[in-house]
């Protein structure tokens, strides 16, 4: 069991809260259609990683982020052959990650709610990405209601985990981060003395993919609403 010290559970969002993974990568797919007559599938999607990886210190994270890769990728693997009329396509499958339905995860709303209603713990949502999306995401989602503190950054380092417990006015050790990702989630979490559960989604972004591990203080369950028993 995890201590009951605890005052703040810190949620992810992406894939924690509601599906957003497989979003992109439909629009993936969908890109390597419109660019099929320039290269196979698997040197798109190669040269598509490394554009975005090169971009990120400039772009960060998110769905315009993306769509500018997907752009610049597009020029690059058709060697600048690409058409006004395939960039507008590919822009048009970028646009739709902005307008995502945010449904909430089998379990997820429940939870929240029995959570909530306990008025033990502040409930506080904490994502990277672009502002707005991921504002328009939760709104969207409708389960704005049941946090207390939203807090959306660039990146989620340990420098934000820390911030954040100040904000709040807690210890680390009084914190418990819920997410899909053991290298953004979990271990910056865990680094700094707080306590993490994470919930594998069934597919996770290859820049976030990591060696499993265990830890003290690290708990690993299958769906959201097995929460409740943590």
């Amino acid at each position: 069991m995890i201590t009951d010290k605890i005052k703040a559970i810190v949620f992810d969002a992406d894939d924690t809260l509601w599906d957003n993974e497989t979003h992109f990568l439909e629009v993936e797919n969908s890109m390597c259609e419109v660019l099929s007559n320039y290269a196979d599938k698997q040197t798109i999607r190669t040269s598509l990683f490394a554009t975005e990886m090169k971009n990120m210190e400039d772009y960060g994270y998110g769905a315009v982020a993306f769509t500018m890769s997907l752009v610049e990728n597009a020029v690059k693997v058709s060697g600048g052959k690409v058409t006004g009329d395939e960039v507008l396509r590919i822009i048009e499958l970028g646009r739709t990650l902005l307008r995502l339905d945010a449904k909430p995860l089998d379990g997820v709303e429940e939870t929240l709610k029995k959570l909530k209603n306990t008025g033990k713990f502040r409930l506080v949502v904490f994502t990277k990405g672009e502002l707005l999306t991921q504002e328009n995401k939760l709104k969207r989602s409708g389960l704005l209601p049941y946090f207390d503190l939203v807090r959306i950054v660039s990146d989620k380092h340990e420098d934000e985990y820390r911030a954040l417990c100040k904000d709040l006015g807690i210890r680390p050790d009084e914190m418990l981060m819920v997410g899909n990702s053991l290298k953004s989630d979990a271990m910056p979490a865990l680094n700094i003395g707080a306590w993490a559960v994470h919930i594998p989604f069934e597919v996770t972004w290859q820049h976030e993919v990591i060696e499993t591990f265990t830890h003290e203080r690290l708990k690993t369950i299958t769906n959201f609403a097995k929460l409740l028993d943590v």
